[in-house]
């Protein structure tokens, strides 16, 4: 089912201003959409008014062309998987599955059908009929899926489902979310504040901040391409590196003239209006290259080295005390309070207006 935001807004009683304002978004049939946004940015409000348990101050959201501001949220044909499981202790898990068909009075065989069609899809048949306090929360977030599946709902709702798991297990959920989502093909709409999850799983990424979408499409376009400075920073790890400066006669020099270079010829041309004015430069750590025999290159001292296996990430400061954090390949040995030399890969290098924080070019 497709979804569609049209200048949707909200506003709760005794609050003067907009929580939500003028969001325009369309989510299409079987996308995997990833709301994703810092804490009090507005995305979970945004999909309890897609699930209909918030109501809609302004605007209009559609599902399918059709207008549901004021359809219940029992006939929006939607499920939603919450943050805790909120599973019925007292129920096995067959039970809990059931429940919701139990409750439309399904006949007992579809209610069978369906639930076994899940346990297989999410490999819980073997704790059908224990109950949730006997099994890990990985498998309690199975259960809490497979009764949301049962429904065969035309959309999938999940408010941050992952976020009560440990790393080594959010990583494979993340695997099997994925996997779920090709085999059952429906649209699911998730929200999340973890940007690895957004990147991982999501066919479409909506970026979120103080009310208002900052940023949406695919995942490589929010890394290639970000449309603004908020972008930039919020996604990858670590950060990307923001270097204040100016555009002089084609050349970008930092505030403290320890960093400049001179960008490629096709992007001179979008750099040139803003010749003599304040840019900021951004820099993927990953994109630094360790080589002396370049043009644009800049020296630093390495402060601090973590070690995490496959690469080295080096917090170093420059000679004027700018902060820049490079990544480098594990394998390759730099020491804290070394010197070191590092060139720019032009390829990679992003320019902003620092007065406005939107992208240049």
């Amino acid at each position: 089912m497709k979804v569609k935001f049209k200048k949707i807004g909200k506003k709760y009683e005794g609050r003067e201003a907009f929580t939500l304002r003028n969001i325009n978004l369309e989510i299409e049939d079987k996308d995997f959409c990833v709301i994703l946004g810092p804490s009090g940015c507005g995305k979970t409000t945004l999909l309890r008014m897609i699930a209909g348990l918030n109501s809609i101050t302004e605007g209009d959201l559609l599902f399918d062309d059709m207008r549901v501001n004021k359809v219940a949220s029992k006939d929006r044909d939607i499920a939603m998987v919450f943050q805790s499981y909120a599973l019925y202790p007292h129920m096995t898990v067959y039970e809990n599955m059931a429940f919701s068909l139990s409750m439309r009075k399904e006949r007992k065989k579809i209610i069978h059908d369906r639930v076994m069609e899940a346990a297989e899809v999410l490999q819980i048949k073997d704790y059908l009929y224990s109950k949730p306090s006997d099994i890990s929360g990985g498998q309690r977030q199975r259960v809490a899926l497979g009764r949301a599946m049962v429904r065969k709902p035309k959309v999938f709702l999940m408010d941050e489902p992952l976020s009560n798991l440990d790393a080594k297990l959010r990583e494979h959920m993340r695997v099997e979310l994925v996997r779920l989502h090709k085999s059952l093909e429906t649209t699911t709409i998730y929200v999340t504040h973890d940007q690895t999850e957004a990147m991982t799983m999501a066919t479409k990424i909506v970026l979120m901040n103080d009310g208002k979408i900052q940023q949406a499409g695919k995942p490589e376009e929010f890394y290639n391409r970000p449309h603004n400075i908020f972008v930039a920073k919020f996604i990858g790890s670590p950060t990307m590196n923001l270097i204040q400066g100016k555009m002089l006669q084609g050349r970008f020099v930092s505030d403290d003239g320890t960093i400049q270079l001179t960008p490629k010829e096709e992007d001179l041309a979008y750099l040139k209006p803003f010749d003599q004015k304040s840019v900021t430069m951004g820099v993927r750590p990953e994109r630094f290259i360790s080589c002396d025999k370049i043009s644009d290159r800049f020296e630093c001292v390495i402060d601090v080295v973590e070690m995490l296996g496959k690469e080295k990430i080096l917090y170093a400061k420059t000679k004027s005390n700018q902060d820049i954090i490079i990544s480098t390949p594990g394998h390759y040995v730099y020491g804290e309070g070394e010197a070191h030399t590092f060139g720019f890969d032009l390829d990679a290098i992003h320019f902003f207006d620092t007065g406005t924080e939107e992208r240049i070019n």
